[in-house]
């Protein structure tokens, strides 16, 4: 038992003491100090938000990733653009167009990338087609150059219903012609103008035989740059594109939309969303925090006192991340939030023990002096060990934690000399008012003492949930998948996780790094056999097999178009034909395929023309009516019909002919705007792998890499950054963590000079740790990049509760009911409740990992709680007995 004439509580006494006799000088001294670590901090604080500089270079995977970007920098920090558009042939023109704003502004766009619009690709395109599929296009093409020829002599409605209704003719004849996806793309047409809306006829689509799609993609890869001096490193970039693509007319509203994702959209959303969302449950968590120290104060000066230690401390210890570290990032920013968490703990206790200490014939320096002998060493023991256990992070590779554990070790520190320093000076101003038991403490008091009379009840309740805990351990999970952490109704978010449902084009895929060509065939016929792999390119695959052959049908199609050309002005004339006439060509087109229905019913073609029969028939109705809607003359209802139908085969037919003119061509041809995404700077070749399933689920995603892994362990690329990053993240936690706890048990051992009083330290610790890692079991919440830097702060929290628990009841002598009702017991409940209160408001972010780690501490603080305030005083309550029955 520590009494007052022990040296360490004579120390403790009298550094209080000097504290409130010479405040006025300490707050000055104190505040001049902070003063000038602000400024400091203005000054020279950074803050890196590039993730990828948060471990280590020395890991393996790390390192193979920074040897890729080396040889492929034009890969680093990309955007990924996606243009949306009725038909590929709008989505191509819209890309073009926005691909040339990006090339033309170098300053802020270095690399631009659309490797659909290279003109080595559009005029080489069919080479990449199998020979089948060439076939297919070439007899489309002969079944649609008599249709062709005739609108490029006579581009409107009436020739076009003329020469379709020439061509159902033929099928009611007998003649073999491929119309289904004509009939059906002319349908859908018919019927999104009817609806009001404008859906144009694809002919690139009907030219190659295809079925039209609603929506066609095309994707820009960009490189911005990026200002790192900002928080939000991409947002001018990504304003200056959002910008222009409102400018051009692409809006979510329009025909054609653009919509932004890749790594660095992410990571641009991510920030965004994790700010504002810890703005958000800031403001909450200081009403609630507030409103838990009114209810343990009941007073305005308290609550002033421990507010203003802690913003002081907070300050000291960002002053010391500028001097010892220089910067923070996306990991350590988070010493704040453990800091104040851990930080309030010291206060609370500090000052309920003087107001459980002050009679009233005793003054306030008395009572101070007291106060500080009797909670002095216990705090320290407490700072040291939290301290250690922060420490205990700084050997590991992940560079992000280790700077956290080097700042929120020393903040642990700078708390303690705050608590033990500023919070007696500021007695001098706002003293502790002398308070009766009141209806708050009364009733706390009542729910600490339930389980005092079941002992073998919550002896067995801890049995048996410890017993169910290591069932569940391992079944923990860690979620790798980084877009899990994101808002996910961020536009970034939505448009990337609907690219990797795409496994021909995923954006997650596995890059593989050779310096030989010869290799590359060897490797990438050993990655085709693998199950989970869907695809491989090289750039042994951009020079096409079988080009004699597929020249063949190119010269056949190129004969069967003819010298077709389109005059540039042709959709501009109005139409020759009046509406009556166009009317009758419609109405004809209808009857042909009425008849043709009737005589073929089971035509392979005969759905489709129903539909086009009925379409036809809508519109006929309405050009029979007197006045049509909204006033729209019918005249302008036929262009608009007109131009749905025929405007985009101009292009379509240049882009074909385009493309007809290919020659074959060897790997030497290749141009170096293509080469040079395969070929590294430093004679590297590349080999891009891409999966079999969708990656965006964990297990999917650990299948993929571990089985290219095994023939290429060099791979790279988010899918193996984000496994092995998940993996050294929990090595790197699994490790500090041993070294915490070893460091906590040897420092309470020396302090507490106390086997029995360190087990009982350590037993609710553990207890909470086992509880809470069951506990995501059961309510399926898995460990994550972010959720996962909570367990330091459980870990503070747990270890300081049980020592002033221990050092209590230790010191004083107190029984369990007296141990509860003490202000020990209050600062612990009211310190989780602060906690709780502050950190518990996360789960309303909009971030998914800040809302996971309000998840997961409100799981871990409720279960310390229990632990501390219900196990721990009933084993502190048998080792008293036991010791009885030994005396």
């Amino acid at each position: 038992m520590t009494s007052s004439s022990s040296s360490s509580y004579r120390f403790f006494a009298r550094w209080a003491g000097i504290s409130y006799r010479y405040a006025i000088w300490i707050i000055l001294l104190i505040l001049v100090v902070v003063t000038l670590g602000a400024f400091y901090i203005v000054n020279n604080l950074g803050v890196h938000t590039d993730t990828t500089d948060m471990l280590s270079e020395d890991v393996p995977f790390r390192a193979n990733h920074i040897r890729y970007l080396q040889s492929f920098p034009q890969y680093e920090d990309t955007l990924l653009l996606v243009l949306d558009a009725p038909t590929p042939e709008q989505a191509h023109i819209a890309a073009k167009r926005f691909t040339r704003y990006l090339q033309d502004d170098v300053t802020q766009f270095p690399s631009t990338y659309y490797l659909t619009g290279e003109p080595f690709f559009e005029q080489n395109g069919l080479f990449y087609k199998d020979l089948s599929e060439l076939g297919r296009i070439t007899d489309y093409l002969a079944a649609a150059q008599p249709l062709v020829a005739r609108l490029a002599d006579n581009p409107n409605l009436f020739t076009f219903s003329s020469v379709l209704t020439d061509a159902v003719e033929e099928l009611r004849k007998g003649r073999k012609l491929e119309l289904e996806p004509v009939f059906s793309g002319i349908s859908a047409t018919l019927e999104a103008r009817l609806a009001g809306k404008s859906r144009a006829l694809s002919w690139q689509a009907l030219l190659g035989g295809e079925e039209q799609k609603d929506t066609y993609q095309e994707l820009i890869i960009v490189q911005p740059k990026l200002d790192y001096s900002q928080i939000f490193a991409a947002e001018g970039p990504i304003d200056a594109i959002r910008t222009t693509a409102k400018g051009m007319g692409f809006a979510p509203d329009a025909t054609e939309k653009l919509r932004i994702t890749g790594e660095v959209a992410l990571a641009h959303d991510e920030l965004n969303s994790a700010m504002h969302g810890a703005q958000d449950a800031g403001l909450l968590a200081l009403i609630m925090v507030a409103v838990v120290l009114l209810i343990a104060f009941r007073s305005a000066g308290a609550i002033f006192t421990i507010i203003v230690s802690l913003l002081l401390g907070l300050l000291l210890t960002a002053a010391f991340a500028t001097v010892a570290v220089g910067h923070l990032n996306l990991i350590s920013i988070a010493f704040a939030v453990l800091y104040i968490g851990l930080g309030v703990d010291f206060a609370i206790h500090f000052l309920l023990r003087l107001e459980e200490i002050r009679k009233p014939d005793q003054t306030v320096p008395e009572a101070v002096y007291k106060t500080g002998g009797d909670m002095g060493q216990s705090l320290l023991i407490c700072a040291l060990t939290t301290a250690i256990g922060f420490y205990a992070f700084m050997p590991t590779t992940y560079r992000g934690v280790a700077e956290l554990g080097l700042i929120s070790g020393t903040g642990m520190l700078i708390s303690f000399l705050i608590t033990m320093t500023m919070i007696p000076a500021l007695q001098r101003f706002f003293p502790i008012q002398i308070k009766k038991s009141s209806l708050s403490v009364r009733s706390i008091n009542k729910i600490l003492d339930l389980p005092r009379r079941s002992r073998k009840l919550v002896y067995s309740i801890t049995i048996i949930a410890v017993l169910a805990s290591i069932l569940a351990l391992p079944h923990i999970k860690f979620d790798y998948n980084l877009l899990n952490l994101n808002n996910p109704h961020a536009e970034s978010v939505q448009t990337f996780q609907e690219l990797l449902g795409d496994a021909e084009d995923s954006p997650w895929h596995i890059n593989v790094l050779v310096d030989d060509v010869q290799q590359i065939r060897q490797i990438a016929q050993q990655l085709r056999a693998l199950s989970e792999v869907k695809r491989v390119i090289s750039i042994l695959d951009l020079v096409p097999e079988e080009q004699e052959e597929k020249s063949l049908l190119i010269e056949e199609m190129a004969m069967i178009l003819g010298p077709i050309s389109f005059s540039s002005t042709a959709f501009l004339i109005p139409s020759p034909h009046t509406v009556s006439e166009q009317r009758m060509a419609l109405d004809k087109l209808r009857i042909v395929l009425s008849q043709f229905v009737a005589e073929q019913p089971e035509h392979p073609a005969a759905v489709s023309a129903r539909a086009l029969e009925g379409s036809l028939a809508n519109l006929i109705a309405k050009l029979d009516k007197p006045v049509l809607e909204n006033g729209e003359a019918k005249e302008q209802l036929l262009l608009t019909v007109n131009n749905d139908l025929l405007s985009l085969l101009p292009n379509a037919i240049k882009r074909l002919q385009l493309a007809l003119e290919a020659q074959p061509f060897s790997q030497e041809a290749l141009p170096a705007s293509v080469t040079e995404l395969w070929h590294g700077k430093d004679d590297a070749y590349r080999i891009a792998v891409y999966p079999s399933e969708n990656i965006n689920d964990n297990d999917a995603l650990r299948r993929f890499v571990r089985a290219v892994q095994q023939i290429t362990p060099n791979a790279t690329g988010v899918p193996v950054i984000s496994l092995e990053a998940g993996e050294a993240v929990v090595d790197a936690f699994f490790h500090a963590f041993s070294l915490a706890l070893i460091g906590v048990i040897l420092t309470t051992w020396i302090m507490l000079r106390s086997a029995t009083s360190t087990l009982l330290v350590l037993i609710p610790l553990l207890l909470a740790a086992l509880l809470t890692g069951a506990g995501t079991v059961f309510m399926g919440l898995s460990f994550n990049f972010a959720n996962i830097i909570a367990l330091p702060l459980l870990l503070g929290i747990g270890i300081d509760s049980s020592l002033h628990m221990v050092y209590r009841s230790r010191n004083t002598g107190a029984d369990y009911e007296n141990l509860l009702h003490t202000s020990t017991a209050r600062a612990i409940f009211f310190s989780a409740l602060t906690t709780l209160a502050g950190f518990g408001s996360l789960i309303f972010s909009i971030h998914q990992g800040t809302s996971s780690m309000g998840q997961l501490l409100t799981i871990g603080l409720l279960l310390t709680l229990v632990c501390v305030l219900i196990i721990l005083p009933i084993l502190l309550q048998s080792a008293s007995d036991k010791k009885e029955i030994t005396a």
